[in-house]
């Protein structure tokens, strides 16, 4: 027996205007399969969060170079 799948995340590579989204939204939802596409909007708790990745990964590359 195979693992089934219900649906898919997609993460973008960086936040995006709504009216610039509008054709991606598009193109997910012409995939075969795809019954529904909502975006997820951004909010500052996502933004707090890459913050706080880039740091710890800036420090630790600092540590690497000493």
């Amino acid at each position: 027996m195979t693992d089934r799948y219900c649906g898919f995340i997609v993460t973008l590579d960086r936040e995006t205007r709504k009216d610039d989204a509008d054709a991606t939204i598009k193109a997910i939802g012409q995939i075969k399969g795809v019954i529904s596409v909502k975006p997820v909007e951004s909010r500052i708790e996502i933004h707090i969060a890459r913050e706080q990745v880039k740091r710890e990964l800036c420090d630790r590359m600092l540590e690497i170079l000493k």
